[in-house]
């Protein structure tokens, strides 16, 4: 069964930085796309980073230039790296990911839990 489990939210005051983790786990045969999205209470999910599967990254202008997105293949890892936090950046973050479990089968969408990140004074 996979999972996509993240790690690294919590408390920082505006300006600060955070390093969120996401780690992938079972059965899998490959990771295509791997994304951050966040969701703050009463608003859409959005994207907020997307790396493909060549290693290439798309930011939406909401955080071009304050966060950061890389991947590590054979671990099954991705990082999300934010600087400048602002507190509009407060919500939940989670890790989403296309994955391949069987050659013969296309892959499938695959969701994290999310963690918590709050940017306040």
């Amino acid at each position: 069964q996979v999972q996509l489990v993240e790690s690294g939210g919590g408390l920082v005051q505006p300006g600060g930085s955070l390093r969120l983790s996401c780690a992938a786990s079972g059965s899998i045969v490959s990771i295509v796309d791997m994304d951050w999205y966040r969701q703050a209470p009463g608003a859409e999910r959005e994207l907020v980073a997307r790396i493909f599967s060549d290693g290439s990254p798309y930011y939406p202008d909401s955080v071009k230039g304050r966060f950061t997105i890389s991947r590590d293949n054979p671990k099954k890892m991705m990082y999300l790296q934010m600087n400048s936090l602002k507190p509009e950046d407060t919500a939940i973050y989670l890790c989403h990911a296309v994955i391949q479990e069987v050659r013969t089968q296309p892959p499938y969408n695959y969701w994290g839990q999310g963690t918590q990140v709050t940017v306040s004074s």
